[in-house]
């Protein structure tokens, strides 16, 4: 009998909680029935576009030192890798006591060359002398052969040592030519001499950082083969990146960027130079970024980052908030805990998960952030924070 009063007692109480559970449905629907969507507020952002780039460093300017005379052997190096040089230094020399003893050949034979013409001055001097006697003899000679003191053939010998004074006048200022030649001549040639003595020393062109070395002591000098010495112009070195075609028109000359080099860390730099032409195989396409404080890195290291090719303020909104369908890009406004369909026009994707609204909605205004392609227009829904949202998840 105890046993069926406490069966009963149990039915009466279900029963009552079952009525409290219908009437609390009834008295307030919306509490049970309208749904959860998680929201979020345009705010007004700096939105960035990023363009992907990976490539190798590289020298600015790599500089190749030859020899400028050949078949000399290598006498002295004066630098190796690693070893930064001013322009005008001595980087190796050659042996140079053929080229020292051309060069006394040289001035030897200018000596000579000036004492030509020093002869033939006085050449023409002595011819000169000699003409003025032979003129002044035929004028004599023609006097007396008019008053008829002398025959016609002492005239004509007078007029023939005239002619021949004359043309040995002329030899001698011909012969004053010559060894002016000379002299010029001579000069070119020790003047050669002098350079090739002095090109014995292999001078660096420019200044920078020497990358490379292939001279050896006892090596012979020679062109055609690899260059004695490389040289990176003032020690600048820059990222050779590869950009996919469709990419690089969105980059100009000054953008600024920002790459992760092998062993280096984070350095940053200017978008120098861009190829006006695309590999036809990769659909790939280069730019030189010039980098800030690259005293420490080195050529051929691994570098990727990344170029900023736009960054302003605009209203943003969730990237996964802005749908889209046959009509084009949307998002969901939520006002009054109401859904309302609101046509945008959609800008950048930002790399902070947001969107960039040109046109459609206002800074403040409530969106639909995730699931809004769930819900259409004028459904009741419960809006919370992203937070929120978050915090409830963690708890179930």
């Amino acid at each position: 009998m105890r046993r069926l009063c406490v069966s009963m007692i149990a039915l009466l109480l279900g029963s009552s909680s079952a009525f409290s559970a219908d009437e609390a449905a009834k008295t307030n629907p919306s509490k049970s029935r309208v749904p959860t969507v998680t929201v979020s507020v345009a705010e007004a952002a700096t939105v960035t576009a990023r363009v992907p780039i990976s490539g190798t460093l590289v020298p600015r300017e790599e500089v190749l030192v030859n020899p400028q005379i050949t078949g000399y052997a290598i006498e002295s190096i004066k630098v190796d890798i690693g070893d930064a040089v001013e322009a005008g230094d001595v980087l190796a020399v050659l042996n140079d006591s053929t080229l020292a003893a051309e060069v006394t050949q040289a001035e030897a034979e200018l000596l000579r060359a000036d004492a030509a013409v020093r002869q033939a001055q006085n050449q023409i001097d002595a011819a000169q002398a000699s003409t003025d006697e032979a003129d002044a003899t035929l004028d004599r000679t023609e006097q007396l052969k008019a008053s008829g003191s002398l025959s016609q053939a002492s005239l004509n010998q007078a007029k023939a040592a005239a002619l021949s004074a004359r043309a040995a006048l002329a030899s001698a200022q011909d012969g004053l030519q010559v060894a002016n030649a000379q002299v010029v001549q001579a000069t070119s040639q020790r003047d050669l001499a002098k350079i090739n003595l002095a090109r014995a020393k292999i001078l660096a062109p420019v200044g920078g950082l020497v990358s490379a070395r292939n001279a050896k002591v006892g090596a012979i000098a020679a062109t055609g083969t690899e260059p004695m010495f490389r040289i990176i112009r003032d020690g600048q070195i820059e990222i050779e990146a590869e950009v996919i075609e469709t990419e690089l028109g969105a980059i100009a000359l000054g953008d600024a960027v920002e790459a992760t080099i092998a062993g280096n860390g984070t350095v940053t730099g200017t978008v120098r130079l861009i190829a006006p032409t695309v590999d036809q195989d990769t659909r790939l396409g280069l730019v030189r970024v010039a980098l800030q404080g690259n005293n420490v890195l080195r050529a051929g290291t691994f570098a990727s980052g990344w170029i900023t090719t736009d960054s302003h303020s605009a209203t943003t909104v969730p990237s996964s908030a802005v749908l889209t369908d046959q009509g084009g890009e949307f998002v969901q406004i939520v006002d009054e805990g109401t859904i309302a369909r609101r046509k945008v026009v959609a800008g950048l994707f930002s790399e902070n998960g947001v969107r960039e609204i040109i046109d459609g909605i206002e800074v403040g205004e409530t969106v639909v952030s995730r699931a809004g392609a769930f819900f259409r227009d004028g459904d009741r829904v419960r809006p919370i924070a992203p937070e929120a949202a978050s915090e409830k998840a963690a708890a179930q």
